[in-house]
């Protein structure tokens, strides 16, 4: 007896952080995932390596230009949603384990069923806070990192601090890759505060990004990508980001260091309990 197949089901859907549409996306095909409203993943049933987001193939041109695909790599996505990039990495790299971490239960169920996910322990969704699951995780058991959460368009303040991304650092093996994506607008305030919290704990610091974006001219967002190993422009990955549907730069060195402004040092102070 063969197993059933997952089939999305368009429509909204009620979860436990609000509401999330899946529906038929007419352009690149493929399936578009909104939560409360704004776009959180594509995902092509039947094409594991098309990424329809800008900045998930400017992470992956990063991680492929580091690791062979052979390499057995142990990768923590804080952040799941439909898993579009750690499908991706799956199909590129067969030998990897990887733990997707999705605050919403409702959510990370209806993904299983709508879509066909690696199983455990290729992927598992492990339900929970990232930055708790990030505090649990054992020194150097991870290669590379990723951070892909939202809320209300942004990343949670606690997902971004100098604390938080000590235990990045500290949970990532030696030379790891940290990337984290970052929505802004115009003014660059989060990015530049966030380059400046990466560059405050990793030796090395890059950003990639539209031109534009870059240079204050729209919304959108920033990768920023932290490691102790080298993060050079390698002409190859260069010309790769060029070349894309959306031809981004890759700026690295002191010339990314001059992008931060000052670093997000302290956790957000807890809210105040409420009175009787």
């Amino acid at each position: 007896m063969s197993k059933t197949q997952p089939t999305p089901v368009a429509g909204v859907h009620q979860i436990d952080s609000g509401t999330c549409e899946l529906a038929p996306d007419p352009i690149a095909g493929g399936w578009l995932l909104t939560i409360n409203g704004a776009h959180s993943s594509h995902i092509d049933p039947d094409d594991p390596l098309l990424l329809d987001f800008d900045y998930m193939r400017q992470m992956v041109a990063v991680i492929e230009q580091r690791y062979e695909s052979s390499a057995a790599l142990r990768v923590l996505h804080l952040g799941g949603a439909a898993c579009s990039l750690p499908r991706y990495l799956a199909a590129r790299y067969p030998n990897a384990r990887q733990v997707a971490v999705e605050v919403d239960a409702t959510l990370a169920r209806l993904v299983r069923e709508w879509f066909a996910l690696p199983r455990s322990p290729l992927l598992r969704i492990r339900v929970g806070d990232a930055r708790e699951v990030l505090e649990s995780a054992h020194d150097a058991s991870r290669d590379i990192i990723v951070r892909d959460a939202f809320s209300d368009a942004v990343t949670p303040d606690h997902l971004t601090t100098r604390e938080f991304t000590g235990h990045v650092h500290r949970v990532l093996a030696p030379g790891g890759l940290y990337l984290a994506n970052c929505g802004d607008d115009r003014t660059l305030r989060r990015a530049r505060a966030e380059v400046a919290t990466v560059a405050d704990t990793f030796a090395n610091v890059a950003i990639i990004a539209d031109p534009s974006m870059l240079k204050g001219r729209r919304t959108g967002n920033v990768v920023i990508v932290g490691s102790d190993g080298p993060l050079d422009a390698d002409p190859a990955l260069v010309r790769r980001l060029l070349s894309d549907a959306l031809p981004s730069s890759m700026v690295t060195g002191a010339q990314a260091r001059t992008f931060g402004s000052r670093p997000i040092l302290h956790d957000p102070a807890p809210a105040p309990a409420p009175t009787e």
